[in-house]
């Protein structure tokens, strides 16, 4: 397995018979009854589906984080962009006034200005792109686990 805390068997201790005490033995279900055996596996299911909800919260939440901050670029990129395009859009169409005519000036100023917020939106959407909504780990471990039960069933 690949998780960290996860465990491929269900965790804790048959001492009944001293069949099973974590390792890959099977435990004694000769003198245990059928209602014994249903709670035991009831058991291991409801502690493996509380671990893979766990393991499906860390992951989501990691990429959300990603995907905030990703966000937070792209809006940080469009602000930016746009306190940019106001304040030394002014102040350069100004200093090229000097030289040309002031339409000239201006188309000069938005084209410079227009790569800088586009190369900070490239960025942006470059970050966005490495999140991923698909918590693979979970999936991984749901994939192990029904082979597991085939394995164990057998």
């Amino acid at each position: 397995m690949t998780g960290g805390s996860y465990a491929a068997e269900p965790q804790g201790s048959y001492a009944a018979g001293g069949a099973y005490a974590g390792t890959d033995s099977r435990p004694d279900v000769e003198n245990q009854s059928v209602g014994e055996l249903l709670g035991r596996v009831t058991t291991d299911l409801s502690t493996l589906m509380r671990q893979e909800v766990e393991l499906a919260k860390v992951e989501l939440k990691e990429e959300a984080t990603k995907a905030g901050k990703a966000s937070g670029m792209l809006a940080g990129a469009g602000a930016v962009g746009y306190l940019v395009l106001v304040f030394l859009a002014l102040a350069l169409m100004f200093a090229l006034d000097a030289v040309m005519p002031m339409g000239w000036a201006a188309l000069i100023t938005a084209v410079v200005l227009g790569i800088i917020a586009g190369v900070l939106f490239a960025m942006g959407k470059k970050r966005m792109q490495q999140v991923n909504p698909k918590p693979e780990q979970t999936v991984e471990t749901l994939k192990e686990d029904v082979q597991w039960a085939k394995n164990r069933s057998s």
